[in-house]
Parts: C-alpha cells; sequence; structure tokens
C-alpha cells in the first residue's frame, strides 16, 4: 500500500469537504436574510422528546404582522442594549462572569443576536466550541441581517412554550389570537416565559411568569422613548 499517495488525496479530500461547508454555511446565512428557516436544530431536538399529548407549534409572521408590543417586550425583557451593541454586550458579559464565580446560580448575558445565531445554526448545550462557532454566526448576523431582520428571526424562532416556538405560535396558543393583535400585558406575559418557557408557563401564569411580566412592562415604559429603539418597533430601522 503507498501511503504517501493516500496521505495527499486524503487531504486533497477534506479540504474539499471543509471548503463546501465554508461555501454553504455562508450561502445559507445570506439565504435566511429574505428566507425562514423551515426549522432548527433545536426545534428537530425538542420535537423528537415532545410528549405525546402535545402539538409542536411554529408559524412564521412577518415583522409588520407582529404586535409591537411584542417587539418592545422582547428588547425590554432580553436586551436593552440591542440597538446600540454590535451583537455582544460586553459589561453585561464581564457582569456575569463575576457573578458565576461567586455562585452556584448561573447568569447568562446573551444578547439577542447572540439567541438568534445559537437557535438558528446551532445547538443548545456546549462547551468552549460551541461559544466560538456563537460569536462567528453573530459577527455574520450582525454585519449581514441588520437589526430589523435578527429580531424578526427572534420573534419566530424563539421557544414561547412546551413545543411552541414563535409569537405567532404563542399568541394563537394562549390568547387565540394572531401575533399582530397581541395587546402590551399579553405581550409582556409572553416575554416572561423566555427565560425557561417550558417551566415559567403562560396560561396558566407561574408566579414567576406573572413578576417577569411586571418587570417587562416596567422596563417596556422605560425604554419606549429611546428613538433608535422606537425606530426599529415601528419598522424604520
Amino acid at each position: 500500500m503507498n501511503l504517501k499517495g493516500i496521505v495527499p488525496r486524503t487531504w486533497r479530500k477534506v479540504r474539499l469537504v471543509l471548503l463546501a461547508l465554508i461555501i454553504g454555511q455562508f450561502v445559507y446565512i445570506i439565504l435566511l436574510k429574505w428566507i425562514h428557516p423551515p426549522f432548527t436544530l433545536t426545534m428537530l431536538n425538542n420535537r423528537l422528546h415532545l410528549p405525546k399529548d402535545k402539538e409542536f407549534k411554529y408559524d412564521w409572521v412577518d415583522y409588520n404582522h407582529i404586535s409591537q408590543f411584542a417587539k418592545l417586550a422582547v428588547i425590554a425583557k432580553e436586551d436593552q442594549l440591542f440597538t446600540d451593541h454590535d451583537g455582544f454586550d460586553f459589561k453585561s458579559i464581564e457582569k456575569a462572569m463575576k457573578h458565576n464565580q461567586q455562585s452556584k446560580k448561573i447568569h447568562g448575558a446573551s444578547t439577542i443576536s447572540q439567541q438568534v445565531a445559537k437557535n438558528v445554526f446551532l445547538w443548545q448545550h456546549g462547551g468552549y466550541f460551541r461559544k466560538g462557532l456563537e460569536v462567528y454566526f453573530t459577527f455574520m448576523i450582525e454585519k449581514l441581517w441588520g437589526k430589523q431582520r435578527i429580531l424578526e428571526m427572534y420573534l419566530n424562532v424563539a421557544q414561547t412554550g412546551d413545543g411552541i416556538y414563535g409569537m405567532e405560535a404563542a399568541a394563537q396558543s394562549y390568547y387565540h389570537i394572531p401575533a399582530a393583535n397581541l395587546t402590551r400585558e399579553e405581550a409582556a406575559m409572553i416575554a416572561g416565559c423566555l427565560s425557561n418557557p417550558v417551566k415559567f408557563t403562560v396560561v396558566p401564569p407561574s408566579k414567576i411568569t406573572i413578576w417577569y411580566q411586571r418587570h417587562t412592562l416596567t422596563q417596556m415604559r422605560y425604554i419606549a422613548p429611546d428613538p433608535d429603539i422606537s425606530a426599529l418597533v415601528a419598522g424604520r430601522k
């Protein structure tokens, strides 16, 4: 067996595979600027492990068919500096790292952009390798998509209940209305479940979801006058 010939041929094949993967993921990122993903790895995993008495729900709706209260609520709840950063909130990351060194209760500091990168392109659990990929995809969508598309993606793929994904599916499941008709209180209640959408129930609302709803409503009033946020919520950014 000629090992000297096998090694170069194998390496050429590996390089071709790596090149195809690099080009493929780049094309996929660009395509998702205009088309919505049919599913994500998170959805697929959840659907495979969903109890038989639960129904999987994922209904994509365009940005202008989602209540402005829903847009404001998720920004208030998840990432109030969304319009100011380039994908990473370094002050919150530093604060979370200091807290996690001193406490067993882990605090996260993921921005909406990071959550979209993880939810759309990656899996939920993993170590430094996955975090490294998350940084890459966050950087790419910030550069290629823009804030409105990132927020639109988040509003559609974020888990909002057990087997429920996106604001439209949540609005229909919990309140029997389209996402466009969500009130301030209803939007804040759904946003309140985002930290743990299985445990923090919306209907009937758990105590922690109610607490988050009240906190989110307060923060919504606080950030609403911000010109960048108001422009984004209204679809002008």
